[in-house]
């Protein structure tokens, strides 16, 4: 399935997603939510893109139908974003990869994300690592005084293709690592970076600096913010909060949360060098990313200037760059 959001700044870009559902009706939930989020990420970052997502619903992975039909599954997606004109440009997301955006390319031409051989970006994963680290930085200097990370103690949960490259980051900055993962096979890595590894009830409630939330959403809800041991909360997860009213729950208790859609920018912003005329400049996509931190430090100011969350300060800069784009349409 495909879920178009907006495409008033541009064709909607998101990526493939491929897991388990427990039935239609969660996986069009989360094709909406994500694609919402994709259209807010692009026009904070000034992308003249939409927002769009979409969904391949696996069958249950202990099933044997699983087997064999992965390549059949993605060339019938590709299908379904080719009838839909180029509104839609797919790319790699959870459960997919670049090999995957290449099956898929086989049926329609609207896909990025192919690998550097095919003259694509590659995998997104290390460059939304980069955007990530950068707002980590950020983040601390507005709390601390300095965006260093020497000294500072990180709790990060999830340590997939992206938790991975920025706990490699982050530990190349100096920072002491807390990591957990629900695949416990992730402590090789751990060990490999010097990190402890605590188990995934732990961190959210250590006592870090910053608590790094880079596995699927829904993390932070009223019962979690109450437990948070950390006074920022950075990470690549999207859709961190369970509500959105939890955003003023965490401004009340003092903890800077940067929003999520606009921290994980660094993947999409890297795909969106792919799509220039130009044609895909990794130097580019570096500088590109990490203009993040610039984007977050003008939110984080406006929304203690104003009063209000980051989230709100965050949708507020959204919605002018949205309204801008439909005034010129």
């Amino acid at each position: 399935m495909v879920a178009v959001h907006s495409a008033v700044r541009g064709p909607a870009l998101g990526g493939c997603r491929m897991l388990h559902y427990d039935g239609a009706r969660a996986a069009v939930r989360d094709a909406l939510r994500l694609s919402r989020a994709m259209t807010f990420k692009s026009a904070v970052a000034g992308l003249p893109l939409g927002g769009g997502k979409g969904l391949i619903m696996a069958p249950d992975p202990a099933s044997p139908a699983r087997r064999g039909l992965r390549a059949d599954a993605l060339r019938d997606f590709g299908e379904t974003v080719q009838s839909l004109g180029g509104s839609y440009i797919s790319a790699e997301d959870v459960g997919t990869s670049a090999r995957d955006m290449e099956v898929i390319a086989s049926t329609t031409q609207h896909v990025t994300g192919l690998s550097r051989k095919r003259g694509g970006s590659g995998d997104p994963s290390p460059w939304t690592a980069l955007g990530v680290e950068t707002a980590i930085r950020v983040s601390c200097e507005l709390v601390f005084g300095s965006p260093s990370l020497e000294k500072r103690t990180l709790a990060l949960a999830g340590l997939g293709h992206v938790g991975r490259h920025v706990a490699q980051l982050c530990a190349k900055g100096g920072a002491r690592l807390l990591v957990t993962d629900i695949d416990r096979s992730k402590r090789e890595l751990a060990r490999e970076l010097g990190a402890q590894w605590i188990e995934p009830a732990a961190a959210l409630p250590s006592a870090a600096d910053v608590f790094v939330p880079c596995a699927l959403g829904g993390v932070l809800d009223h019962d979690s913010v109450a437990r948070l041991g950390a006074p920022i909360v950075v990470g690549a997860a999207n859709n961190q909060l369970a509500s959105d009213d939890v955003a003023s729950a965490l401004a009340e208790r003092g903890i800077l949360w940067a929003p999520d859609f606009v921290v994980n920018a660094g993947g999409i912003i890297n795909i969106s060098v792919e799509l220039e005329p130009a044609g895909y400049d990794p130097r580019r996509a570096r500088t590109l990313v990490r203009e993040i931190g610039d984007t977050l430090r003008l939110i984080l100011d406006d929304a203690r200037a104003t009063h209000v969350s980051p989230l709100a300060a965050a949708m507020t800069l959204a919605r002018a760059r949205l309204a801008e784009a439909a005034a010129q349409s």
